[in-house]
């Protein structure tokens, strides 16, 4: 087998022909090929590499010689794989010195010890590197670096993983792998197909993962039109209401209390829902991953009732803050880490003050305020109590809710919509790749068929 340092000169130029490589016998073929295709095993195809142990006292230096890769760095790469962080380098006499194997470039980066597997990340590295001991690297020699990179895209490298208490994988185990093997310049026409539908695909990706960013920003700024009177202008011309009827005031004068909930624990089974922080999401309650309570004392004395409006006072430092409310869907009282915001009826809505809760100034404030901990910041009730809101009339507090409830409705349609399209196109992707390796996108089938047979772009 030719060496790793020779395969670096022969990736650009020639390569060994593929059949040269001896075909696995009958049995052990997953499925038919086409011809002048034959199945061979991933080690007869490349070498294997391992990484070398990186001491702390050789990272963090940038612009040497070679750059050293550590297993966080296969996230820092291009929709085409190519590695692009390059936050660790070494230069030739450390190479040396610590005997650190050099990977050429071209070749295929992946984890191959610890839970960093399961994530089945695959990197290109495009000039010689070095790795650590938490990577390998698939040195092809007798396929393109392009074909085997998207090919290994497919295979779930976990299941090649020991049974021991810290997952790895083993270079024997995979060179064991099947691998279907296309004459060269097959080879490079799949590659050509596979990325043109990629990049219309990852087009596509990139205008549903920019619907996604510009959620938050487009319902802090409906929120903030809420609460500046705007979105209810007209409403109030046609009731011959002023704006200046709105009031400033403390959430301590609109509450007749800031109750903490129960500080008894939970249990697995038991007649009543005991809501905690991580129940709060989007200011709805997240009914998954429910804890229980038998106890009536605290079942009578933190029941809650429909209406009702959840702080969370005790979190990391990003979700402190957060508010939900309750609609009365199932029976349930609340836990220790969470306010109830027991307001008055005559001067708020739940819907209304749960809104004004998860607004960007309420986010603001409560940023400002909370004390951070060593893994975690709280804001008492004090702090929640001193919070200024604006307070309209009750009927145009409930038009308020229901013009938010309408375009905030829609707006989660939309998020939706681009949800799923990540989603399909992710399939898509899969599909594609799978058809490849069949030889349905070179020149023994059309590529054409594949996108009309997973949806339209």
């Amino acid at each position: 087998m030719v060496s790793p340092r020779k395969n670096a000169a022969k990736v650009q130029g020639s390569l060994l022909a593929p059949d040269e490589v001896a075909e696995i016998p009958v049995e052990e073929q997953p499925y038919p090929l086409p011809e002048g295709w034959k199945w061979a095993y991933w080690g007869s195809c490349g070498d294997f590499i391992a990484g070398n142990a990186f001491k702390p006292d050789f990272q963090g230096k940038k612009g040497l010689l070679y750059p050293f890769y550590k297993v966080g760095s296969l996230k820092f790469s291009d929709n085409k794989g190519y590695l692009y962080d390059i936050e660790h380098s070494i230069s030739e006499e450390t190479q040396k010195s610590i005997k650190s194997s050099i990977i050429p470039e071209h070749s295929i980066i992946f984890a191959k010890i610890g839970e960093a597997i399961r994530l089945n990340r695959r990197s290109i590295n495009e000039k010689k590197c070095c790795i650590d001991n938490n990577l390998m690297a698939f040195v092809p020699q007798k396929t393109t670096y392009k074909y085997v990179y998207y090919w290994s895209l497919g295979i779930d490298l976990y299941k090649y993983t020991n049974a021991t208490t810290v997952p790895a994988i083993r270079k024997t185990d995979l060179e064991k792998i099947v691998f279907p093997l296309p004459p060269l310049d097959e080879q490079q026409r799949i590659v050509d197909r596979i990325e043109s539908f990629f990049a219309k695909l990852d087009d596509a990706k990139a205008k549903a993962e920019a619907v996604l960013d510009g959620f938050e920003i487009r319902k802090a700024a409906i929120l903030h039109k809420a609460f500046t009177g705007e979105l209810t202008e007209r409403w109030r011309e046609e009731n011959k209401i002023q704006i200046s009827s709105w009031k400033e005031e403390s959430i301590t004068s609109l509450c007749h209390s800031l109750k903490y909930g129960t500080a008894k624990k939970s249990k697995e089974i038991g007649s009543t829902v005991v809501l905690r922080m991580g129940n709060l999401q989007d200011g709805e309650i997240d009914w998954s991953n429910l804890a229980y309570s038998d106890d009536q004392d605290d079942i009578q004395k933190y029941l809650l009732f429909p209406n009702d409006v959840l702080f969370n006072r005790t979190n990391s430092s990003e979700l402190v803050g957060k508010t939900a409310i309750y609609r009365g869907e199932y029976p349930a009282i609340y836990a220790g880490y969470l306010i109830k915001m027991n307001y008055k009826k005559n001067r708020l809505t739940g819907p209304y003050l749960n809104y004004v809760m998860n607004s960007h100034k309420a986010k603001e404030y409560c940023n400002n305020v909370k004390s951070d901990g060593v893994n975690q910041s709280n804001i008492n009730a004090k702090k929640l109590g001193a919070f200024v809101i604006s307070v309209p009339s009750l009927p145009e507090q409930q038009e308020i809710v229901r013009i938010l409830d309408n375009l905030l409705a829609k707006e989660r349609h939309i998020r939706e919509a681009a949800e799923n399209a990540l989603s399909q196109i992710d399939l898509m992707k899969k599909a594609i790749l799978a058809r490849a390796f069949r030889g349905e996108l070179g020149t023994h089938g059309s590529a054409r068929d594949t996108l009309q047979n997973n949806g339209s772009m």
